[in-house]
């Protein structure tokens, strides 16, 4: 009986012990090794520290004063209570008013919405024409943009005090939302000026050549491309409107105030028992529209920052 020769791969004939010693490549690595051992320790400390405040705020958000007196903050809740929840959004006082956060939610709804809309449709408009077309100051325009972007808000406290006293729109809601657009372009022009860039620019030419104008281009090829840096505009620009605080305390009043001013009035209240639940569902609650929008898009935030959001 003939011997049958044992060839690898390439052909090359091998030892009759090196066809049965094995299956041949690299050795695979250990699940368990220093080095997942210190990564996924790591992430897990991380998660922990970050994740603790947050368990502590819930729990402490359905327990009653009684348990809350306890002293044990780690401790489950004995009876689940809604209460806190409750009197957070309808009825904590904050001063003379006891209306809880509701007023300040739809208050900070009527900011959020239309300064959104108007910062991110100017701002992906100036980015394009940044991206696109090459006009003359195109380069000194975005200059401007982006030294815009890192002057600190409290230095133009007062000029725009001033600016919206004199046309009238100091104190209001649309006082409010007119400063959020203007300080939520230059960022955002940056973003979709190099996510414009990062876009082929054949499809610009090949437009061009077809006789297509200026928002032709932009509402029929560079819109329904660019999904995802509008939702990492959309959710830039949410978490930072809804969470602010300085602008609303200084350019509202009282009856104009929005979550977070709202918010703060209740926690730091001096009046009474301080509740420590109701704070804390009060706080729950004002962080909620953030959570859900992210967490509803994120995926399409994380597309929208690796597809061009930090490319130049």
């Amino acid at each position: 009986m003939a011997d049958t020769a044992v060839l690898d791969v390439a052909g090359t004939k091998l030892p009759e012990a090196a066809a049965y010693s094995g299956p041949w490549g690299p050795k695979p690595r250990r699940v368990i090794s220093r080095r997942n051992i210190v990564v996924y320790g790591t992430l897990f400390v991380a998660a922990v520290y970050y994740l603790l405040p947050l368990y502590v705020m819930i729990v402490t958000s359905l327990k009653g004063m009684p348990e809350i007196r306890v002293g044990n903050i780690f401790a489950l809740p004995l009876e689940v209570t809604f209460e806190p929840w409750v009197k957070a959004w309808a009825t904590a006082c904050t001063g003379l008013n006891c209306d809880g956060l509701s007023r300040g939610f739809w208050n900070s709804v009527r900011i959020t919405v239309p300064s959104v809309i108007l910062s991110i449709a100017i701002a992906s408009v100036n980015g394009y024409a940044l991206a696109n077309w090459r006009f003359k100051g195109a380069n000194f325009f975005f200059t401007v943009l982006i030294v815009g972007a890192f002057i600190p808000y409290q230095v133009m406290i007062y000029p725009i005090v001033i600016v919206l006293r004199e046309i009238g729109l100091y104190g209001s809601l649309w006082g409010l939302v007119v400063v959020h657009s203007i300080f939520g372009m230059p960022i955002n022009t940056l973003l979709f000026r190099n996510y414009f860039a990062s876009l082929p620019e054949e499809l610009f030419k090949a437009a061009r050549v077809d006789g297509a104008g200026f928002w032709r281009i932009y509402l029929g090829i560079m819109v329904p491309m660019s999904l995802p840096i509008f939702v990492v505009a959309l959710i830039i620009q949410v978490t930072g409107i809804w969470n602010d605080f300085l602008f609303g305390v200084v350019y509202t009043r009282p009856d104009t105030y929005p979550m977070t001013v709202q918010l703060n009035n209740i926690v730091n209240s001096v009046q009474g028992v301080k509740e420590y639940n109701v704070n804390m569902a009060a706080t729950l609650i004002t962080g909620l529209v953030p959570l859900i929008i992210y967490f509803i898009s994120g995926k399409l935030f994380v597309r929208g920052i690796a597809a061009g959001a930090v490319k130049g």
